[in-house]
């Protein structure tokens, strides 16, 4: 996917150091406005990713009739006037979710409780992105979801709900979160069962607007709808990315002598994948300053360097890491041994296929990376770089690689990295505060 942008990386020249705050928790944040948006109040959010992918979902609700309150420059804390949750609008223009697959999911949810129809579509990426997962079960509750091959642009004519209990045949927050937010417009208790636990930031923000939400024991979820969201009395604060984190505690595993701090990191037990990935592979982490900001556990991660293992990475954990593993492969890339990853055919269809792209990319820089259907292999050790690859519009491809680059031999070219946009604006201008070798090519 061309959309421009190349980054310079590589190598490092000394090694990592300092104190960063990533930005605002990208899944959250769109929950955050969402919900917000919903309610019956205003709400204050703070924290929250001003990236392209949760501007995408603000812009949605402001063209259904929310109007949302900008209360700095940066676009980190906002002020959103709730219109309830049968207070939207018909939009006048065709919804546009970017490059966004958690906008676009989430959304139809809400789309399909309303009393009118929206068309919705987002870049070449997205539409070539698997929509039927979130479209049948829809469907399902008495939405009406039309589009060739449900794929984008799908149109979704909203209707009377009927609660339902969804099986839900991936593992994915994404499809959960849909039809949990589905069912605060159906007649009764909808369920929600997943071959996994996924990310449960969904069922821990609902209850901040006054819906309970309920897990069993065997992990199967019941929302049964009071009828209303209400804007919570207090601020609602957004932890930071651990999935940005991430680019930068295996930048400083990696690089020599580094010895970093990655300040108030979420903590949720279903984001920490990685950690224990990379714990696995001998990382050096430690959790500083734990705190809890409203339903969410935080903590300072400190990181220092000590040489990578590779792994077989523990399938329990695929799940609760599968937007970390471009960065993962990366640090597979330079450790003692091989690094195996199976059951994560997941990874195929997000923003690229992130497999492919990153077998490509770390074969030009030197990498034995064997693909397999369902992950890779990897031997670890060397990566010569003095070469061009292609991020194929993938932000975590970019920064992964730019991570990669600092232990290469020489620097690497990523073209098509301006996608770094939609979810971490400020990773050159972070990674260059901690001493990582990498620049824009125009800078």
């Amino acid at each position: 996917m061309n959309v421009g942008g190349t980054l310079i990386a590589g190598p490092a020249k000394i090694g990592l150091s300092g104190k960063v705050s990533v930005p605002g928790d990208k899944s959250m944040s769109h929950r955050a406005v969402m919900l917000a948006a919903l309610a019956d109040g205003t709400t204050e959010i703070h924290g929250f990713l001003p990236g392209e992918d949760c501007l995408a979902t603000a812009e949605m609700f402001v063209q259904m009739g929310v109007t949302i309150d900008w209360l700095n420059d940066e676009k980190t804390s906002l002020r959103v006037h709730g219109v309830g949750l049968h207070g939207l609008k018909k939009p006048a223009t065709i919804l546009d979710a970017g490059n966004s697959g958690t906008c676009v999911r989430l959304m139809m949810g809400v789309f399909a409780g309303q009393d009118f129809d929206v068309t919705v579509t987002g870049d070449a990426s997205l539409q070539v992105r698997p929509m039927k997962r979130v479209a049948d079960p829809i469907r399902a509750m008495g939405a009406t979801v039309n589009g060739e091959g449900d794929l984008l642009p799908l149109t979704i004519q909203g209707g009377k709900l009927k609660a339902i209990h969804h099986v839900s045949k991936v593992a994915s927050a994404q499809v959960k979160s849909c039809v949990l937010l589905a069912a605060l417009y159906a007649d009764g208790e909808t369920t929600v069962s997943e071959p996994r636990p996924t990310r449960d930031h969904t069922e821990r923000m609902l209850p901040l607007f006054g819906q309970p939400v309920t897990v069993d024991d065997n992990g199967l979820i019941h929302l049964n709808p009071t009828g209303k969201l209400t804007a919570p009395s207090v601020p609602v604060y957004i932890p930071a990315d651990p999935s940005s984190a991430a680019f930068f505690a295996v930048a400083a595993s990696l690089v020599k002598d580094s010895d970093i701090t990655l300040g108030r990191i979420g903590m949720n037990p279903l984001r920490n994948g990685w950690k224990r990935i990379l714990a696995d592979m001998h990382g050096a982490m430690e959790l500083q300053n734990e705190a809890q900001v409203g339903e969410e556990s935080v903590a300072d991660i400190h990181v220092t360097y000590r040489g990578l293992n590779g792994v077989q990475v523990n399938s329990a954990d695929v799940p609760d890491a599968i937007d970390e593993f471009p960065v993962l492969f990366a640090a597979a890339s330079l450790a003692n041994g091989t690094f195996a990853l199976t059951e994560a055919e997941e990874l195929r269809v997000k923003e690229s296929d992130r497999i492919a792209v990153m077998a490509a990319a770390l074969q030009a820089a030197g990498v034995n990376f064997v693909e397999k259907a369902d992950g890779a292999t990897i031997v670890g050790g060397l990566l010569q770089g003095g070469c061009i690859v292609d991020a194929r519009g993938d932000h975590r491809i970019a920064m992964a690689m730019a991570v990669a680059a600092q232990c290469a031999a020489a620097e690497i070219t990523i073209k098509n990295a301006a996608a770094i946009a939609t979810s971490f604006p400020d990773f050159v201008p972070l990674a260059q505060s901690l001493g990582m070798n990498v620049r824009w090519s125009d800078q």
